[in-house]
């Protein structure tokens, strides 16, 4: 008879890193695979409001007369090639919110998925971040989908002038995917889910209206009152206005927010966002 194996039951088997990392992986792929399986509805979801944006602006107003930018040809082109940047803006904003805030809404409210998932062998504040960044990787593919897009669909006779600069582009776009799914944690964990609908109406709206989507930050500077541009400056508190500009530095040749400014602010957003969202969802979580 063999000899049996002595057995420690306090030697760990995995140290408690190796632990936390398997189970963030395990609920990274959970989120990936859901996504996966629902493909369909979060590219329809996706597709359908900077389709409806481009549609209308670029190719319906041209059509019957009402091109914005100017009756002329050229007019309507520097239009689209503002717009095409802040509709990829846009779409990163809107999925960051949506991948993350409203599915905590649910899993805080009514699933209480939540917590099967805070029962995972790696620390609260680990979760969270799973969700930002099963929340970024949407992002990264709504502005993939996006982006073709905003391209084509436009009048005969309009043409969005781009210039893709890669240099800019590469570290744009992981940043402004953290920061909008770290905004979106912050809104999923400190709104109640009775009133997550309000969130659009209080919240999104004004972001979307303010946010650089339909215009330059640097036209602005003719909004002004008794010779201050007060508009220019106060879409400064807006998140978005960042996004855009990028977009609009990364993309185009039209004039835009200075980089050293884009970019600093946009790593200071992050770390701001990120870090209310988890104190937030370990707040949620443990009371």
């Amino acid at each position: 008879m063999a000899d049996a194996v002595p057995f420690h039951p306090t030697e760990p088997i995995r140290s408690e890193a190796a632990a936390s990392l398997a189970a963030f992986k395990a609920l990274l792929l959970r989120d990936l695979t859901v996504l996966k399986k629902n493909f369909g509805i979060f590219a329809a979801r996706t597709i359908i409001q900077p389709f409806l944006l481009v549609f209308v602006f670029l190719y319906v107003f041209p059509q019957i007369g009402q091109g914005i930018g100017g009756s002329q040809s050229t007019g309507e082109s520097s239009f689209a090639t503002v717009l095409v940047a802040g509709v990829v803006g846009l779409s990163i904003m809107f999925q960051g919110i949506q991948a993350v805030a409203l599915p905590l809404a649910n899993e805080f409210g009514y699933t209480k998925e939540i917590e099967d998932r805070v029962l995972a062998p790696l620390p609260v504040s680990l979760v969270a971040i799973g969700k930002v960044v099963a929340g970024a990787i949407q992002c990264l593919i709504a502005a993939i989908i996006v982006f073709p897009i905003a391209l084509v669909v436009h009048a005969q006779g309009v043409h969005p002038h781009l210039s893709v600069h890669w240099l800019v582009l590469i570290p744009l776009i992981p940043l402004a995917c953290i920061m909008t799914s770290s905004l979106g944690l912050v809104l999923g964990t400190r709104i109640e889910p009775r009133n997550i609908s309000i969130m659009f109406g209080f919240i999104v709206l004004p972001i979307t209206f303010l946010g650089g989507t339909y215009y330059q930050w640097t036209t602005l500077s003719a909004v002004k009152v008794a010779g201050f541009s007060w508009l220019q400056a106060l879409v400064c508190i807006n998140p978005l206005i960042y996004v855009t500009e990028g977009f609009r530095a990364a993309l185009t040749t039209a004039p835009h927010m200075h980089l050293y400014v884009i970019f600093p602010v946009l790593l200071a957003l992050c770390a701001l966002v990120l870090w209310a969202g988890i104190v937030g969802f370990r707040k949620r979580v443990l009371n």
